[in-house]
């Protein structure tokens, strides 16, 4: 235990170093929102991997493999991966284009500044999305820490809760979109080697045994499943096109010309983890009934603890708190992120804030990381949902507001700011519609799936019989479908 303790006291160390260093590179609000623009492919595309994968990765997804089998887990991580391709190819170049030339950092300005909205209506509501949605966001990751430090250490969950949400805030405090991005690329690249290393040794641990698989869960293999569940778990993908935390690395990314080098390691990436992570599931299910795993059986079991009660049985103690790290990254990856878009849009989409000088709104955006990291402190302290559940809700909301408009806004120059009004309004409120009043017995009805489409039908509808942005504003979308045409792999 005293290993542990060193191990992750070492790791939380080297996060706060980073905030440090990267505070001392951070001289005005635009550096802590999105670093100047000085990230290159590599470390845009690992942060914007681990940012997405979250505690999702290395809790919800093997657990939900754990307990149901390969269907779940497979048809998910397919459409996620065709999503985050389909993100990287058709959005990424052409708003980070877009972006610089109309010189906006945050998702909502770029949305304002695109459909010609000097009302700031568009800015409003956008912001309002981000921040009802992002709370609850930042909240399922808290929840992971919680996970991670009471398996760990037979701490209470409430303290976990609070020493995830203390470590999350102080290097974001620190150092803003530097720190959050250099950290998430030790995070990303810390993720990967705790699944290979923890698929590795299972695999080992039970090899020729797979019968145990199947006798302690006859469906473990199954991938059949109805039309409605198939297509809702696929439609997890369309949640790539609307996540702000993702699209703000698209934004901040160097150069047009480093995206598709970007595409190719980020893709590459987040293949190899979600195939090791729903094979952690199913070997988890065999190892369990062998060697039966604390905290996986019983009333009390929870099945997102199958890659730590894994890690703490394989792994030696010498080794085994550097890789727990790797959950305690995967919480912070995602947080920090959301924190950072959260008070990105308190500082620069808030008319009174964003007329402030530099100076006072990069504190302002300190302050704010601490101010929303409470909030969902708060969330998290007193809910009793699944951190798949969570995400699952949260990141619906986003696909479905935001997908639509940010795909329509780069592709076609004929969408309107009456039909990204339209669309976005359609897309959150289908999400609630949906997740509260409608339920298909016996199936996966997935709210994006209803929300994403019908937003997408709406914005084009509208776009079609209200007035088009001005031609200055066209002019700019002309000008970037230019620039990314200059880059073959963009263009194609």
């Amino acid at each position: 235990m005293i290993l542990y303790y060193l191990q992750f006291g070492l790791y939380l160390l080297l996060m706060l170093v980073i905030g440090y260093i990267s505070m001392n590179k951070t001289r005005n609000n635009r550096d802590f929102i999105i670093g100047g623009r000085t990230l290159g492919p590599f470390t845009s595309a690992i942060s914007a991997g681990a940012s997405d994968m979250s505690s999702w990765l290395l809790l919800g997804l093997p657990g939900s493999v754990f307990a149901g089998g390969l269907k779940e887990g497979v048809w998910i991580s397919l459409g996620l991966l065709i999503g985050a391709y389909a993100n990287w190819l058709i959005v990424a170049g052409r708003l980070r284009s877009m972006t610089g030339r109309y010189g906006t950092v945050t998702l909502p300005s770029f949305i304002s500044k695109r459909f010609d909205d000097k009302l700031g209506i568009l800015k409003v509501v956008s912001t309002i999305v981000i921040l009802f949605f992002f709370t609850l966001y930042v909240a399922s990751g808290l929840k992971g820490g919680t996970l991670l430090f009471s398996h760990t250490f037979n701490a209470s969950e409430h303290l976990g809760l609070i020493v995830t949400t203390a470590v999350v805030v102080s290097y974001t405090f620190l150092g803003g979109y530097l720190a959050v991005c250099w950290t998430d690329l030790i995070q990303g690249l810390l993720m990967l080697g705790a699944l290979i290393f923890c698929a590795l040794l299972a695999y080992f641990a039970i090899r020729g045994q797979g019968s145990q698989i199947l006798a302690a869960s006859p469906n473990a293999f199954q991938f059949k499943t109805s039309w409605i569940s198939g297509l809702s778990l696929l439609a997890w993908g369309f949640g790539y096109f609307g996540q702000p935390h993702i699209l703000a690395r698209f934004i901040g990314i160097r150069d047009v010309k480093d995206v598709p080098a970007a595409r190719r390691i980020g893709v590459t990436w987040m293949g190899v983890c979600l195939v090791l992570a729903t094979v952690i599931g199913i070997i988890g299910i065999g190892y369990n009934s062998i060697h039966p795993l604390p905290g996986l059986n019983g009333e009390a079991a929870n099945s997102e603890r199958i890659f730590l009660a894994l890690t703490s049985a394989l792994f030696h103690p010498l080794f085994g708190g550097f890789v727990l790290a790797a959950v305690l990254a995967a919480v912070m990856s995602t947080a920090d992120s959301q924190l950072l878009v959260l008070t990105s849009s308190l500082t620069e989409d808030i008319p009174f804030i964003a007329s402030q000088s530099g100076k006072k709104k990069a504190m302002i955006s300190r302050f704010g990381v601490v101010g929303f990291a409470l909030l969902a402190f708060l969330i998290a302290y007193n809910d009793s949902g699944s951190i798949l559940g969570m995400v699952g809700y949260a990141w619906g909301g986003f696909g479905a507001s935001f997908g639509p408009i940010i795909v329509l806004s780069v592709l076609w120059k004929g969408t309107s700011k009456w039909g990204a009004l339209a669309g976005m309004i359609v897309g959150a409120g289908t999400i609630f519609v949906v997740k509260n009043f409608i339920n298909i017995p016996g199936e996966y009805f997935y709210e994006l799936l209803p929300g994403f489409i019908l937003a997408f039908i709406v914005t084009v509808l509208v776009s079609l019989i209200t007035p088009k942005p001005s031609s200055e504003v066209l002019e700019v979308f002309e000008q970037s479908k230019h620039e990314v045409k200059k880059v073959p792999l963009l263009s194609k």
